[in-house]
């Protein structure tokens, strides 16, 4: 009782704080008086994306779950299993491990069934994004990620040349290029979701640069998480969905995964991911649904900044499909016909 009184009271004072940051930059937070279930659609491919933790957790799906998954989109972000059950080694796995011990073992995962075939990597497109003042995440680890990537025959495009702190960069973007701060939606001035699109569907009609078309509503997480219990999973018990006119109408889509970082969920930053990450606007479209899971601030699992599990806080089998985060997201995937 004392640590469910203790959880809540840091939730309130972090969303306190949250919402000063988003009032200055005029973002909303989340409204979340409905929460029905996720609705089934005509789904006929999905991509998985995420930055920071959600980068790292976007390549677990992507590899792990290589059936389901078709492309990925990996922003400041490294290898699969980098973290190796240890916080630290996410900076250092390049070094300090060496990104053939990961692809051996995945290799070994895959032959006892743990993860999906890693045969099914080759040829599926993988964008990668780290910029160069990224002053989390080194880019040696960013550049293991595309090794292990092409070691399996994926097919990668890497963008490495931007002056860009560690953040989710997007035309939409608040925050300068260079810096690293809440909410760390920076504008460098380019578009990284087109390229990452481009690179996933081989083109993309322009993004809609007016009001938004489709809708963005709350669902109810809990449905979806292993045991039925978020809390357990250091998850919110409700995550965003967009989804266009068409989609809703029953049009063939596809589906989109947006994995928010560590300090970027809803519980901080109410629905700004969704609002100027610049995935909704080419969703209007191209036909495209985007589904945003939402992780949360825990002191059991440790977890104080609301980080995807890449690393170990919810159990030893987070990165295989065991994993209980991973089930969660994947049990999303499909109930909307993922």
């Amino acid at each position: 009782m004392r640590f469910r009184s203790l959880r809540r009271a840091v939730q309130g004072i972090a969303v306190l704080g949250a919402a000063a940051a988003l009032a200055t930059v005029g973002l909303a937070a989340p409204a979340q008086a409905d929460t029905p279930p996720l609705p089934e659609l005509n789904i006929t491919g999905t991509y998985v994306t995420g930055v920071s933790s959600g980068g790292f957790m976007a390549t677990q799906l992507q590899v792990a779950y290589s059936r389901t998954f078709d492309g990925a989109g990996i922003v400041a972000a490294g290898p699969y299993d980098c973290g190796q059950g240890n916080v630290i080694k996410f900076v250092t796995c390049d070094l300090g491990l060496g990104v053939g011990t990961l692809e051996c073992q995945a290799e070994d995962w895959a032959a006892q069934g743990r993860i999906d075939p890693v045969a099914n990597l080759a040829g599926k497109p993988v964008y990668t994004y780290h910029g160069y003042l990224d002053p989390v995440v080194n880019p040696l680890v960013s550049q293991a990620g595309v090794d292990f990537y092409q070691h399996f025959g994926a097919d990668v495009t890497y963008h490495d040349w931007d002056p860009a702190g560690h953040s989710w960069p997007t035309p939409d973007g608040v925050v300068p290029c260079a810096l690293t701060l809440p909410p760390f939606l920076n504008n460098c001035h380019n578009d990284p979701q087109r390229e990452m699109l481009t690179a996933w569907l081989g083109g993309v009609n322009p993004r809609n640069s007016g009001a938004p078309q489709g809708t963005l509503n709350h669902f109810d997480q809990t449905a979806y998480a292993p045991g039925g219990s978020v809390g357990d999973l250091s998850m919110e018990t409700t995550g965003q969905l967009y989804v266009p006119p068409s989609c809703a109408a029953g049009a063939p889509c596809k589906l989109v995964v947006a994995l928010h970082g560590c300090l970027f969920a809803q519980q901080l930053l109410g629905t700004a991911f969704a609002e100027k990450g610049n995935l909704d606007t080419y969703a209007d479209t191209n036909d495209l649904v985007v589904l945003y899971p939402q992780a949360v601030s825990s002191i059991w699992p440790v977890n104080p900044q609301g980080c995807w599990d890449w690393f170990g806080y919810t159990g030893s089998d987070y990165a295989v499909k065991t994993a209980p985060q991973m089930r969660a997201i994947v049990n999303m995937v499909h109930a909307l016909g993922g």
